[in-house]
């Protein structure tokens, strides 16, 4: 019996100077977000030891906030320490885009308030037909720019042994 897995592909992508500008606004924005909600959340538990929820907290904000939400609940189970806050300097930076801030057409994918789609470079194929559920973008230290695609696929089980 088939089982339905989700499943990344990760892959370089060169980014025009008007995608990487705009992602380069797009990352800031984000680290402004988190650090925003960082700070929220910091005062109500150091005033009164009082916990924030991401229900609370998504009225105002999404995406980055499941983040800082994971990041709390390690923390608040003893497996992580408190929280930090995202650093202008960090030479890493990714911003995450859900379906209806990207479209994805014949292999193309062209990601929210740009024109053009991503040169991606294809190093694998993704498994035909398969429509990605989110889309992250990331730039690493060296500058060199990503792209993660999460799409589910059907995996068949593995004959016994």
């Amino acid at each position: 019996m088939a089982q339905i897995v989700k499943r990344a592909y990760k892959y370089r992508f060169h980014p025009t100077p008007e995608q990487a500008s705009e992602l380069a606004r797009t990352f800031g924005c984000v680290r402004l977000v988190y650090n925003k909600a960082l700070e929220e959340r910091t005062r109500a538990y150091t005033l009164g030891g009082r916990r924030v929820s991401y229900v609370e907290s998504s009225a105002k904000l999404t995406e980055w906030l499941r983040h800082l939400q994971a990041a709390f609940a390690h923390f608040f189970a003893k497996r992580a320490r408190y929280p930090t806050f995202k650093s202008k300097k960090k030479a890493r930076a990714s911003a995450e885009y859900t379906r209806s801030a990207f479209r994805w057409r014949d292999g193309r994918l062209t990601l929210a308030k740009m024109d053009a789609p991503l040169n991606i470079v294809w190093s694998r194929p993704i498994p035909e037909g398969a429509q990605p559920s989110t889309v992250t973008v990331s730039k690493d230290a060296a500058g060199r720019w990503f792209v993660s695609l999460l799409v589910e696929e059907k995996i068949s089980p593995l004959p016994p042994v």
